[in-house]
């Protein structure tokens, strides 16, 4: 099936590696052109090599919001057109709220919820200017659905995206611009490397999961692909769960 990106313009944060990798890819794989973003400059330069004239490298720090909203011209100057963002970018410090210093809790919410929101804000400056269609595709996460213990940051944060999603979405659907959520469970990237390299840790885990596995990263990809393109432009203000039914039995 043509999703009707071909050509489209995409900016991905937090695209070095994990799910911002695979959705880079998966957008790449539909004829999109991507601006990949993060902080890994190595990891971003073997990213784009994978398709070269494709993926545009940018190093970025979520937590300077100039350079995060800089990212749309980035992404107009280099592909004349900014057709839809990601915000996938994110941090997952744990610990004990009663031992963390609060400098980590604002770190985690500048990155995690900030970043998001002022590149969310500066494309919908572009696409109301230039009477032009947008979607965002915020990542989120189950702990937003259904806070962990010691993950109280993250699972604020991640809250406040899906919260974040619906208000966007419904301010900003006259001028054609759609706002969805997905929020993915357990999936074997580096972030989940200590629960994947401990058998009793995994087994655990897995058992928390009906489906019995971990997602592979690219199984995010058609769903991220479809939201952005005009196949879904009745779809605005959702949450999409990926999470092989965790939610459904907790």
């Amino acid at each position: 099936m043509d999703l009707g990106i071909d050509s489209f313009g995409v900016i991905v944060t937090g695209a070095s590696r994990g799910l911002g990798a695979a959705i880079t890819m998966a957008m790449v794989a539909e004829g999109a052109n991507v601006i990949a973003a993060a902080r890994s400059t190595e990891a971003l330069a073997a990213l784009a090599a994978r398709a070269p004239g494709r993926i545009e490298p940018v190093s970025c720090d979520m937590r300077d919001t100039e350079a995060v909203e800089a990212l749309v011209d980035v992404c107009r100057d280099r592909f004349d057109r900014v057709d839809a963002v990601v915000n996938n970018a994110g941090i997952a410090p744990a610990g004990r709220l009663v031992d963390t210093d609060l400098a980590v809790m604002e770190e985690t919410l500048a990155v995690n919820v900030i970043a998001p929101a002022a590149l969310s804000r500066s494309a919908a400056k572009y696409w109301i200017a230039s009477e032009t269609p947008g979607s965002i595709v915020n990542i989120a996460s189950l702990s937003g659905l259904k806070g962990k213990a010691l993950l109280s940051g993250y699972s604020a944060s991640k809250g406040a995206v899906v919260r974040l999603t619906e208000s966007l979405a419904v301010e900003w659907a006259r001028y054609n611009i759609r706002v969805n959520t997905i929020a993915p469970g357990a999936f074997q990237t580096d972030a989940q490397a200590a629960v994947l390299d401990d058998p009793a840790a995994l087994e655990a885990r897995l058992r928390k999961i009906p489906v019995r596995r971990m997602a592979e990263p690219y199984e995010i990809g058609p769903l991220a692909t479809y939201l952005v393109s005009p196949l879904a432009r009745f779809v605005t203000g959702s949450c999409f769960v990926i999470d092989g039914g965790e939610l459904a039995r907790l």
